[in-house]
């Protein structure tokens, strides 16, 4: 479940930008709700998680064709310890 902050918070930090930035609460909702859905639509599954791919550096060389023998010896691992 999604943390939502709260909405007098919320709230607050709108009413700030806005006369930060000198322009109406519902100038900045548009803008906000346009970058939302543009960034949305532009980022693939893949742009998302590329940074991740294969972060942790526990394999080597193709999971899908090794996938087998990397499952074995980690369980083997795991029994003799």
């Amino acid at each position: 479940m999604k943390h939502y902050p709260n909405p007098k918070i919320l709230e607050g930090r709108l009413t700030a930008y806005c006369h930060t930035h000198g322009i109406t609460e519902n100038q900045a909702v548009q803008l906000a709700l346009h970058q939302f859905l543009n960034d949305a639509v532009l980022i693939t599954p893949y742009e998302l998680g590329v940074e991740g791919f294969g972060a942790d550096h526990t394999h080597s060389g193709d999971i899908a064709r090794n996938s087998r023998q990397m499952l074995r010896e980690r369980f083997r691992d795991s029994i003799a310890r």
